[in-house]
């Protein structure tokens, strides 16, 4: 019976010690730098070549989760050659991307897929701080640190801010950057960090899902304005802050994202700033771009002359690349262009055609213009955005193109992110707003009042929507990749 009993044990043992051995093995295999093994391929029994070719036609919403595969998808998934197969395939997404502001200023980034409809949160953007060290005989010496302080805090509040108090910029780090896109990144230029104007740059990649900091401006600047023209990134104007207070920059520099390099351009002139009929006036008046429109091969800067709380249109400046010089924008362009909060100029080209949203006097209405480049003048292209009384927001909406297509971005009364496509070749449709618009009241007016409804149905369709609970709309890009 002992014998018995010492084989069972014996047998015990063995099994406890292959037990062991076994978890051991499978903890190894765990910790490997290659979990799918060693010199294991993508997908087994395929040449790389293709697992590569096969992975590339799989949609970008799943990428994420593919990563989680292995050590090695996740290394392909980022690679510029997967994104390399994809532009040869023709499998290409474009993308929208939203910027929010919640509590506490701060700020969101979510990405939509829109032939899913799905969204996707990006990761943090990120911020510079600066911190005083006058005991190092250094004055706002900057230290990489990151916050979600963001940058679509009004300028008209920053201005009344900084005539209230001389430290109003002590809690507002980081505010009044501008967002542009270009060669499939993001990037996030300038803003203020208490009282310094910022060169630095950040640049999203949506490749590898990060942000990292890119070559700085040539000086620091806030609520600039940002352009693309020949893969190119244009930032002109904005503010800077010095000794005796705002001081508007007319400097204008271009961005190579091949290079990583920024070239000087030539200043604007604000000629219209130049004539003014007092040196009164001319120190009262000062005179900032408002906006920026890549269009028919240029960047159509419309500008304004402010002395807070009043803004005055004065028309605006054209760059030529080819020429490398300004040039007076046409007049019926300047001065019809819409003008939102502020005296800020919402627009966005879209196959060839530049539109511009016009808020209106209505709290629940707003009109999209589209210009006339032939007639010089603005036209009414759809009369009735879908939208609600949101006078406390800073930006009600937002405008971007996608896949050929105007879009609207608002918020509906449920306080819902809203992603709306304009149908424009929908000829009945915006034949039947424009008449909704320009009709007389009548006895018909509830038949007319049907027909605008249901053409407002067909001009406007709901991309997508997402909660937004209290976040506020900053900027949109769109990026193809």
């Amino acid at each position: 019976m002992g014998n018995i009993l010492n084989l069972n044990n014996s047998k015990t043992r063995w099994k406890d010690s292959y037990g062991v051995l076994q978890g051991e093995s499978c903890k190894r295999q765990r910790l490997s730098p290659n979990p799918c093994g060693y010199n294991a391929r993508l997908i087994p029994s395929l040449p790389d070549e293709i697992s590569i070719q096969i992975l590339a036609r799989v949609p970008r919403i799943y990428y994420l989760n593919l990563k989680l595969v292995c050590r090695a998808w996740k290394e392909t998934l980022v690679s510029s050659e997967l994104f390399c197969v994809r532009k040869e395939l023709g499998t290409m997404e474009e993308w929208l991307y939203i910027l929010t502001k919640v509590k506490d200023d701060k700020l969101l980034w979510y990405a939509l897929d829109p032939l899913s409809r799905r969204w996707q949160r990006l990761p943090p953007m990120p911020k510079v701080g600066f911190e005083d060290e006058t005991k190092k005989g250094l004055i706002s010496f900057p230290l990489r640190m990151w916050s979600m302080m963001g940058p679509s805090i009004r300028i008209v509040d920053v201005i009344m801010s900084w005539l209230g108090r001389r430290d109003a910029l002590d809690w507002m780090p980081f505010c009044g950057c501008s967002i542009g896109a270009v060669d499939g990144c993001i990037y996030a230029l300038g803003g203020f960090s208490r009282a310094s104007a910022m060169k630095y740059v950040w640049q999203y990649d949506p490749i590898k899902n990060s942000w990292t900091e890119a070559s700085p401006m040539s000086v620091g600047r806030a609520y600039c304005k940002t352009g693309i023209l020949n893969n190119k990134l244009y930032v002109v104007g904005g503010v800077t802050r010095g000794r005796g207070g705002l001081s508007p920059l007319q400097s204008a520099e271009v961005y190579d994202p091949h290079t990583g390099m920024w070239s000087q351009l030539p200043s604007m002139p604000f000629a219209r700033a130049q004539v003014l009929p007092t040196a009164f006036l001319a120190d009262l008046l000062k005179p900032i771009a408002t906006g920026m429109a890549s269009y028919r091969g240029r960047l159509f800067v419309p500008q304004s002359l402010y002395c807070w709380p009043f803004f005055v249109d004065v028309g605006g400046e054209v760059y030529d690349p080819n020429l490398n010089s300004w040039l007076e924008m046409p007049i019926g362009m300047g001065e019809g262009w819409p003008a939102r909060q502020a005296g800020t100029k919402l627009s966005i080209t879209v196959n060839d055609d530049l539109y511009a949203l016009d808020p209106s006097n209505s709290l629940d209405s707003a009109k999209i213009k589209v210009y006339d480049y032939e007639g010089d003048t603005w036209k009414v292209a759809a009369g009735d955005v879908p939208n609600h009384d949101f006078t406390d927001s800073e930006s009600p909406y937002l405008l971007a193109g996608l896949h050929g297509k105007l879009h609207v971005i608002t918020k509906d009364a449920n306080d819902n992110i809203t992603v709306l496509q304009a149908d424009m070749q929908n000829e009945h449709a915006e034949s039947a707003f424009s008449q909704s618009i320009f009709s007389s009241p009548d006895n018909s007016f509830s038949e007319d009042a049907e027909s605008s409804a249901e053409a407002r149905r067909e001009f406007w369709k709901v991309l997508a929507t997402r909660s937004g609970r209290s976040a506020e709309l900053v900027n949109c890009q769109s990026l193809k990749i």
